[in-house]
């Protein structure tokens, strides 16, 4: 800092000069101290979490509850019902406990008249052992034309087949269903079944399966452009490296999963064709509401969750808290209108849409809630669409749902080899979540695709 004396001394240009330099200096420590203050306030804005977006509980942070949190009584609770395993009524084997001398003086107990005390049932399983099976196929010639002939296969038993349907269907199961690695299923192969098979062994019995579920999926996806009310969502997938896509296209009747290498828009129409909706139920991404749909709703579970981060980046704030509310007002208004009478439900389901168009037209300050203010005043038609309709759900759960064991086979097998094996995947799980709609376990479904089981032999 300069003193006073040398600031007299000082010509009029120099002080005009210094005056210059310290102005600079002003707006840069003002712009310093803007950036460090926008900083602070981004230090201060709640992290992202499963209550306030999209970002899955795993990933949420998990604080040390040991010390403080009071250890919770194992078992079930009090008062709940008990449950024990029930009788099967025709066991396979029986075994009769009958001794046959008495064990404090060795007398014969042939004659005895004995008198049933206890019975016990154990369930156990076979030891299991994959067996051979050595097809002789004999050729004759006929005594009277001279035609020659074969005994043909019969079925699970073609010349073309290495291993049985029923093998193949437990490759296809640990794989598909169990998200099991080639190195993890050849050891439960060997270690379970007595057999020893390769990875390319594998590979084969997989990329057949894929073939057959491809040829076999047409009519889900008929079934699914058919549908009056679709659920969709994706998920990302990593294929031979590279960034895909899997999309879930479900209704109450099939569930359809596509592989392909983008997220747009070209994918719906590619799965709709020509067909059109009558509501699609979705997230608010922008591919998604181009749908080919008549209606589209919203999922409001998502909108909870962005109304949740609003709130509490600013605590205060009333219009995200009401919105939020009424949201949750409206599922469940939902999931209780049975009891209602019509006149009652339709009344409250007026309130609701009239409450709603009052805070959208409320002048906003914070940037968050203005976003969310002007989505809803864009798909303000789509917010409600299930209170009209009790065929169409208030969340897009359902697909979430269907998506959530792909997520777990990315994680855990770390993607796909190669496009075949993601499209081979999609098909599989397009018919065993269909299946499953229909109370068909997944092995049956992959058993029933592969075809006839060798074992018992047909001849």
């Amino acid at each position: 800092m300069m003193a006073r004396d040398e600031l007299t001394q000082m010509s009029l240009d120099e002080l005009i000069d210094l005056i210059l330099a310290q102005q600079v200096q002003l707006e840069a420590l003002r712009a310093e101290n803007e950036a460090l203050r926008r900083k602070l306030e981004k230090g201060k804005t709640p992290p992202p979490n499963s209550s306030n977006s999209s970002q899955p509980p795993s990933r949420d942070y998990k604080a040390n509850l040991s010390k403080t949190r009071k250890k919770r009584r194992h078992g079930p609770p009090k008062g709940h019902q008990k449950y024990e395993c029930g009788w099967v009524v025709d066991p396979d084997h029986v075994v009769d406990l009958k001794p046959r001398t008495c064990q404090r003086c060795q007398a014969d107990l042939a004659q005895a008249e004995w008198v049933l005390t206890e019975v016990n049932q154990i369930t156990e399983l076979p030891q299991a052992k994959a067996e051979v099976i050595e097809v002789r196929q004999s050729a004759a010639d006929c005594p009277d034309c001279g035609h020659r002939q074969a005994g043909p296969p019969p079925d699970g038993l073609d010349k073309q087949r290495t291993f049985g349907a029923r093998l193949e269907a437990t490759v296809v199961y640990y794989r598909q269903e169990q998200h099991m690695s080639y190195v993890r299923t050849q050891a439960a192969l060997k270690n379970l079944h007595g057999v020893e098979i390769s990875q390319g062994g594998i590979d084969r019995i997989m990329q057949r399966a894929g073939r057959k579920a491809h040829q076999a999926v047409e009519p889900i996806a008929q079934a699914v452009q058919d549908s009056e009310v679709i659920y969709c969502d994706e998920t990302g997938s990593r294929v031979d490296g590279d960034n895909w896509w899997q999309w879930v296209f479900a209704s109450m009747t099939a569930v359809l999963h596509v592989m392909r290498f983008n997220r747009s828009v070209d994918v719906v129409h590619d799965v709709m064709g020509e067909h059109q909706a009558d509501v699609w139920v979705s997230d608010c991404y922008a591919p998604q509401m181009k749908a080919p749909s008549q209606k589209h709703q919203l999922c409001l579970a998502h909108q909870i969750r962005n109304l949740q981060a609003v709130i509490e980046q600013d605590p205060q704030h009333f219009w995200a808290r009401h919105v939020q509310r009424l949201f949750r007002y409206a599922i469940h208004l939902h999931h209780h209108r049975q009891p209602l009478s019509r006149e009652l439900f339709l009344n409250r389901v007026e309130r609701i849409e009239s409450c709603l168009d009052r805070l959208l037209e409320q002048g906003l300050d914070p940037p968050g809630a203005r976003r969310l203010q002007r989505r809803y005043q864009k798909y303000r038609r789509s917010l409600f669409v299930f209170l009209h309709r009790e065929d169409v759900c208030p969340t897009n759960n359902l697909s979430e749902r269907y998506l959530r064991p792909s997520v777990i086979h990315r994680k855990v097998c770390g993607g796909f080899r190669s496009g075949w094996g993601a499209q081979g995947y999609a098909a599989l799980k397009s018919l065993i979540d269909t299946g499953a709609l229909f109370s068909i376990p997944p092995f049956e479904v992959i058993q029933q695709l592969l075809g006839v089981p060798a074992l018992p032999i047909r001849v």
